[in-house]
């Protein structure tokens, strides 16, 4: 019951972008997920009524501090995979819910700003693990690629990244019209129509890829993972 939690301090970041992705392809699979929607702007919910029932996902709005650990709990018999889509914020509620995770992905864009929403978020990770001895697993995912970000750019900030110790994906997740447009007319990738939807074939391929590799993230035993924090199970527990 791995928890992912999608954080970075800057709204914009692609976070619920990120985050979708990673449902509705893990959902395919015939994973159980459960969506947590801690983003006041609630994208993920509004996704889940144009959508209708969408099959292995269950979208939770109305979150807060003092409720998120009790839909974690409650939800845990019935879920494989928890993912929680933040503000782009870092405030109590972001806090919770990376104290919760097993795995923390951090969005960033080409950007100086979203770099900076990044480091809040490494920051905090940072002082979870000083203060509260949570050593929490972490990666960044480049979004919104495009033919004009240059393969020179990428290795650039991947190379800063990485001078600070940070796991930076080998999948970044393109700027493509098939993810904006389950937005707008819900669904999957899997249920949108390719004669509607330009280069839809490259749009799943880039979706399967980056959830292979987070699931190549997640390991056989999580130690003291959230559900042993939930649960109180000792730090060694499966």
């Amino acid at each position: 019951m791995p928890v992912i939690s999608f954080a970075n301090a800057k709204g914009g970041a692609g976070k619920t972008t990120a985050a979708l992705l990673l449902a509705t392809e893990l959902a395919h699979q015939g994973f159980r997920v459960t969506v947590i929607d801690a983003d006041p702007q609630r994208w993920i919910s509004q996704w889940c009524e144009i959508s209708g029932p969408v099959r292995n996902i269950d979208v939770v709005s109305e979150v807060t501090v003092a409720s998120l650990q009790c839909h974690l709990r409650e939800l845990a018999p019935r879920t494989d995979y928890f993912i929680i889509d933040l503000a782009g914020a870092r405030d109590a509620i972001v806090t919770t819910a990376i104290g919760l995770s097993d795995h923390v992905m951090i969005p960033v864009q080409g950007s100086a700003m979203d770099a900076k929403g990044a480091a809040q978020i490494l920051d905090l990770l940072s002082f979870l693990k000083d203060k509260a001895n949570l050593d929490i697993a972490h990666s960044v995912v480049l979004t919104r690629v495009t033919s004009m970000v240059t393969t020179k750019a990428l290795l650039t900030i991947k190379g800063l990244l990485a001078a600070r110790g940070v796991n930076v994906l080998d999948t970044p997740i393109g700027e493509r019209i098939a993810f904006k447009e389950l937005f707008e007319t819900g669904g999957t990738l899997h249920t949108l129509d390719p004669a509607k939807v330009s280069n839809l074939d490259k749009a799943r391929e880039n979706a399967g890829a980056f959830a292979k590799e987070v699931l190549g993230l997640m390991p056989v035993k999580i130690t003291r993972s959230a559900a042993s924090r939930l649960f109180g199970l000792g730090r060694n527990a499966a």
